[in-house]
């Protein structure tokens, strides 16, 4: 199993349009965050979370550049949503290669969630009068303690909150994404135990009411307890990544566009 981190950064991405802060002007690479989305791959099933402002690019950037054994564009076997956030949700209409391809684009999400993006993307949930070019969905509602069979694994999704909004994130065997994170239940916790990856969000060192800060996710990490942990979902404010990288534990890191983990 691969976890591609296709973005890093926080809702408006790094560098911020019209910022002077130094980390929005760094030359690090490292530094430079398209919103927060990972490709999950094992055996020959590709998958992704979320797919927000910038799911274009990161396809161009990923997963449009593997070719199967017969030469022909990769397929993309479905998308799961943690929650309805714009981050999280604006680019799904650039599923529409995909989907001219290989057919209906299997969508994953909370009822809610779902019951949004059919509001705000009426023209591909609608089943009459449809735009000829618009992408067709079939979409599974994800329910907590229930778990998601994608392809040949049983996928665990696990229940946090965003501030008041529920979320969710996703086990893929030893390896757990977590984003937007406030607070988490202990009983969901013990779902989390046993991890060989933990990605987990961090936004800055100072307090936020509805993310980690990085005083509250090393705790989580601590409590969680994996072999490694790797941070996403991070502010320009966090800090440059050479830097912060540099302060935490040792089996922690900070991801980056682009990074590849494999188990």
């Amino acid at each position: 199993m691969k976890i591609t981190f296709l973005g890093t950064g926080t809702s408006q991405g790094i560098p911020i349009i019209g910022s002077t802060h130094p980390v929005c002007l760094s030359d690090d690479p490292r530094d430079k965050r398209l919103r927060v989305s990972v490709l999950l791959e094992w055996d020959e099933y590709n998958y992704v979370i979320d797919c927000g402002p910038d799911f274009r690019k990161q396809m161009l950037n990923t997963l449009s550049r593997k070719r199967s054994k017969e030469g022909q564009a990769a397929i993309l076997h479905g998308i799961l949503f943690t929650h309805e956030h714009a981050d999280h949700v604006a680019g799904l209409d650039d599923i529409r290669p995909f989907v001219f391809r290989q057919g209906d684009m299997p969508l994953y999400g909370h009822r809610r969630v779902l019951e949004t993006l059919s509001s705000r993307f009426d023209y591909i949930f609608r089943t009459e009068d449809r735009y000829p070019g618009a992408p067709s969905v079939k979409s599974y509602e994800v329910v907590n303690g229930e778990p998601i069979r994608l392809g040949n694994l049983d996928v665990v999704p696990i229940e946090v909150y965003h501030g008041d909004l529920q979320v969710f994130g996703y086990r893929f065997d030893k390896i757990a994404y977590l984003t937007d994170v406030k607070t988490i239940a202990n009983k969901e916790i013990e779902k989390l135990k046993d991890l060989d990856i933990l990605v987990l969000n961090c936004l800055r060192e100072e307090e936020h009411f509805t993310h980690l800060n990085l005083t509250e996710a090393l705790a989580l990490i601590k409590k969680i307890n994996p072999k490694k942990a790797y941070l996403t979902h991070i502010s320009h404010m966090l800090g440059f990544h050479a830097e912060v990288e540099n302060k935490l534990p040792n089996d922690v890191f900070l991801a980056y566009d682009g990074l590849t983990l494999s188990l």
